[in-house]
């Protein structure tokens, strides 16, 4: 006997068991989308390999000898086992499998992430997505080192580990109580804000230096009576009317409310994020996907 491991084919093992559950070469044929000849040639090649044969004739039909009925059930095992994998290759081709880790701002997060995470899961539903935050050191290191497959990150941004691809952009603004005097104006400037209690994030990050150059700019001191990291705390305050925030739209805009209003800051600052992976390896087929997904959500792009 040769070994059926040598030059075996799926077809002839797809062929014999078509044969067996329609009792007919032309019924497995049609099963098959071949021929009749295609059939029984794979079926030939079986019963080379295994050395005897498996099937006899009797009134126009084909019926499996015993050796047959003893190979059928490993047959079938195979051939499901090589359909898992088919259809494995295929869900990871589809980017519709696999587990991604991503780590963004808290703000982010719960902001312009949210839905576009949503609709990524719903259009991919055996993924899994494992959504963390840290401080923009940490993420740029755990993203540089492939700890997780990406991130969202404030530019700019240098980081030699690091491959940035702008994302978004958004602008800031004042997050203050209806019942300020200021609530009622559609912008508010830096000479409004003279006096000011003022509510800061980020002390030590690139967008507090631009604020900071505008309040020098236009020589005004600024009086800051609450500074935090996040947009969430700035925004629970400026609620309360302890002070006027100076926030990103797109990260405070959740947080408008009945409580809270959002006007523009003039002169105008923008706030840009950026999609970041390691600049060590490419992406992953998943990450690709969540990529472009992001692009298409966030700007537009196909």
């Amino acid at each position: 006997m040769k070994s059926p491991l040598n030059t075996l084919s799926l077809k002839s093992l797809e062929a014999f068991r078509a044969i067996i559950e329609t009792d007919s070469a032309t019924a497995a044929a049609k099963s098959l989308g071949i021929t009749q000849p295609g059939v029984s040639r794979l079926l030939a090649s079986f019963e080379e390999h295994v050395g005897f044969a498996l099937f006899y004739r009797e009134k126009g039909r084909l019926f499996p000898t015993e050796e047959a009925l003893a190979l059928y059930k490993e047959v079938e095992l195979t051939l499901q086992g090589a359909e898992r994998i088919a259809l494995l290759a295929k869900n990871i081709f589809n980017s519709d499998l696999g587990w991604l880790k991503i780590v963004a701002p808290n703000s982010f997060i719960a902001g312009p992430l949210a839905d576009v995470v949503t609709d990524f899961l719903r259009l991919h539903p055996k993924v899994k997505i494992s959504l963390d935050t840290h401080t923009p050191a940490a993420a740029r290191e755990l993203v540089a080192h492939r700890s997780v497959d990406c991130g969202f990150i404030q530019l700019p941004e240098n980081h030699p580990g690091l491959l940035v691809e702008p994302v978004l952009s958004g602008i800031t603004v004042c997050a203050l109580s209806p019942q300020h005097p200021l609530a009622s104006q559609d912008q508010i400037s830096i000479h409004d804000l003279r006096n000011e209690p003022l509510i800061l994030l980020g002390k030590g990050r690139y967008s507090r230096t631009q604020i900071n150059s505008l309040f020098g700019q236009a020589n005004i001191s600024m009086q800051i009576k609450l500074e935090t990291h996040t947009v969430a705390i700035a925004c629970s305050f400026a609620k309360r009317n302890l002070g006027i925030a100076i926030v990103n739209e797109m990260l405070a805009g959740q947080y408008a409310a009945d409580d809270l209003v959002l006007i523009p800051l003039v002169p105008a600052l923008t706030y840009e994020y950026g999609f970041i992976t390691s600049s060590h390896a490419p992406m992953n087929r998943l990450t690709t996907a969540f990529f472009k997904h992001c692009l298409q959500s966030f700007t537009g792009a196909q």
